[in-house]
């Protein structure tokens, strides 16, 4: 497979709506997750501000990474293709450009979980998820350039 890792354009904000709505049926955790308006303007709002970039096969977005500066708030494989190494592949695009990353995932996402200690995140702090958009207990990842 031939990936392509690119900025997505305004173009791409349905197919990474589809991915993310895609994922919220098939994650429990993301059942109550609240948009501002809808899963289309949240995709719109995060293309819009440079945040997002695609990894692309033959002209289908495959996954997306949003990202503001070191903090990424998302980051989906459309579900035909996960296991394929996309979602590294979106997180060493983006820690090339960064010296270090942000994130947090829900405690019930043990895949989650697993696939950033697995990319070399540490845990730094857990909360009561009063401050995310899911309202559901989260850990907060981060990740060095050179740290082991």
């Amino acid at each position: 497979m031939i990936l392509q890792i690119r900025p997505a354009v305004a173009s791409d904000v349905d197919e990474t709506r589809d991915i993310l709505t895609a994922s919220q049926g098939h994650q429990p955790w993301l059942s109550r997750l609240r948009f501002w308006q809808s899963t289309r303007s949240y995709c719109d709002m995060m293309v819009r501000r440079g945040w997002v970039k695609v990894a692309v096969n033959s002209g289908h977005i495959l996954g997306f990474l949003a990202r503001d500066q070191q903090y990424i708030h998302a980051l989906y494989v459309a579900r035909d293709n996960r296991g394929q190494h996309i979602g590294h592949h979106l997180l060493r695009d983006a820690q090339m450009q960064e010296v270090a990353l942000e994130l947090c995932t829900a405690q019930s996402n043990a895949g989650a979980q697993r696939f950033y200690l697995r990319e070399g995140f540490r845990e730094i702090a857990r909360s009561s998820g009063w401050q995310n958009d899911r309202q559901e207990p989260d850990i907060r990842y981060r990740w060095e350039r050179g740290a082991l």
